[in-house]
């Protein structure tokens, strides 16, 4: 009997395993793949929550939540709100990426020191870190440049960051995103993001990759499609910089009549067919066609949007969004982009009102699915500000009721509410593998079990609580070890001690 079981762990792990693969692979060309396959190379999560679909977070939680190894990620200075801010550890949009290399298994973290480093995740040994000129808030993308003669310029870590802590809006160099040597760790080229209408000249959002083509919203308002290839770059203002192919400005006349300066895109862009999806803080969603090279489909739904949307197996995307700029309740929102923008939203869940901080409620995270663990559950979890973690079938529709909109006008139908469990209050995103969930909180840190009863209804049993491990930043988690940067200057690795 218990030979069984151990048998049918291992397919299921297997299974988990491959579709990891499948999530990860689908973002490189078959030589890519050839030359990571010679060099020992086997990406588990490349980019912000996990790859291209935004819908992979690693397989195998734990099921206790000992310390295994800690170590100090520092802290930085960076302007915020009006005064020169001291930032700890990592922020809300940074996520470690997993690399297993030759046997061994790796982390890419970016942090608040203005570094950014490559870590042995079974020991938490600092292999090198590169300082860049300001806090790291953004999670680095891994891409393989096929064109490279030498490891040092084959794997590269596109890595963001906020603009130069002594930099201002008139500044003529802000070089908030650079390419990484992911084997040495020396920085390969430089882009700078130039002064607009709008306030920011960070880099939150993590590049996309397809093939040999970089894709980035950067906070100046420019969706940037590129070139990564370091053989490419050439020296401007100073600084040698990537081969740009395109830049497109994602506001209007229209977005700065009624936004001001507050023009930022922050999230991720996501991909789903032929086309890459945009959130900005003017409340629009824009769909870049790979093959047109054009923005050709958008939405307005009116919040300012935070949270990176994933796609679900019925390629749809889930968006989280913030309560400013609206009249109504923020919430999540499912849109359906293979239907024409005014019949897009498939439903509408709405959450509390709760001013914190700078925020005045709703989701600030991003919406976790469980597609990529479960061929059958259709599940969709999030933190709000409030400090709930809600449990959605993002499949199936509450009845005939109705909700209203972000506007305050429009009624959308909901879907159905599987969990209601009270957290802390927070604007992190938590992470599952579809038997359990991973929930960073402004005080403290859960570890759940997910039971289901006959009704479908879930039940959310704690297996484990660190009061005191304060997070922002989306975990990562690799056989049974959970990696949580803290905003408390550390970062540590956990699971259940031996």
């Amino acid at each position: 009997m218990k030979r069984t079981l151990l048998i049918i762990l291992a397919l299921i792990t297997c299974a988990v395993e491959n579709y990891a693969q499948k999530c990860v692979t689908s973002s490189f060309t078959a030589e890519q793949m050839a030359l990571m396959k010679k060099d020992g190379i086997k990406p588990v999560s490349i980019s912000f929550l996990g790859g291209n679909s935004r819908n992979f977070y690693g397989y195998n939680l734990p099921d206790k939540l000992d310390t295994l190894w800690q170590i100090v990620l520092g802290e930085g200075v960076s302007p915020a709100y009006g005064y020169n801010k001291v930032w700890k550890g990592a922020g809300w949009t940074g996520q470690p990426l997993i690399i297993n290399e030759k046997g061994r298994t790796f982390l890419i973290q970016g942090a608040f020191d203005y570094s950014i480093r490559k870590i042995d995740a079974l020991t938490g040994e600092v292999v090198w870190h590169t300082v860049f000129d300001d806090i790291l808030k953004a999670t680095g993308t891994f891409c393989v440049n096929r064109h490279a003669k030498d490891l040092e310029n084959r794997y590269i870590i596109i890595q963001g960051s906020r603009k130069g802590w002594d930099k201002d809006s008139s500044s003529a160099l802000c070089t908030s995103l650079r390419a990484v040597s992911y084997t040495t760790g020396k920085i390969l080229w430089q882009l700078n993001s130039v002064a607009t209408d709008c306030y920011s000249r960070d880099v939150d959002a993590s590049a996309l990759v397809v093939g040999d083509t970089a894709y980035i919203p950067l906070e100046n308002g420019y969706f940037t499609v590129f070139n990564p290839d370091p053989a490419k770059a050439t020296m401007k203002d100073g600084v040698l910089q990537p081969e740009v192919y395109r830049q497109i400005l994602l506001y209007n006349q229209q977005d700065i009549a009624t936004r001001g300066t507050d023009l930022v895109p922050e999230a991720s862009p996501t991909l789903l067919g032929n086309r890459i999806y945009i959130p900005c803080s003017t409340g629009w969603i824009h769909g870049y066609n790979i093959n047109k090279g054009v923005i050709d489909w958008k939405i307005f739904i009116g919040p300012d949007i935070d949270g990176t949307m994933p796609v679900t197996r019925d390629n749809c995307l889930l968006v989280a969004m913030e309560k400013q700029y609206i009249k109504g309740s923020a919430g999540v929102m499912k849109i359906n982009p293979a239907k024409s923008p005014e019949n897009a939203v498939e439903w509408f869940f709405p959450v509390a009102d709760l001013h914190y901080s700078h925020w005045d409620g709703g989701v600030i995270g991003s919406v976790t699915i469980s597609d990529s663990y479960s061929k059958k559950d259709n599940l969709a979890i999030f933190n709000d500000l409030e400090g709930y973690l809600y449990i959605l079938d993002y499949m199936q529709l509450d009845g005939d009721k109705k909700v209203l909109g972000p506007d305050s006008l429009t009624l959308y139908p909901t879907p159905k509410l599987l969990c209601k469990q009270q957290t802390y209050l927070t604007i992190a995103t938590p992470v599952t593998d579809g038997k359990r969930i991973a929930a960073p909180t402004d005080k403290g840190f859960y570890l759940f079990d997910i039971q289901k009863d006959k009704s479908g209804k879930i039940n959310l049993k704690q297996l484990d609580l660190i009061p005191t491990l304060p997070a922002d930043a989306t975990p990562s988690f690799y056989n049974k070890m959970l990696f949580v940067p803290t905003y408390d200057g550390n970062m540590v690795g956990l699971g259940r001690k031996k």
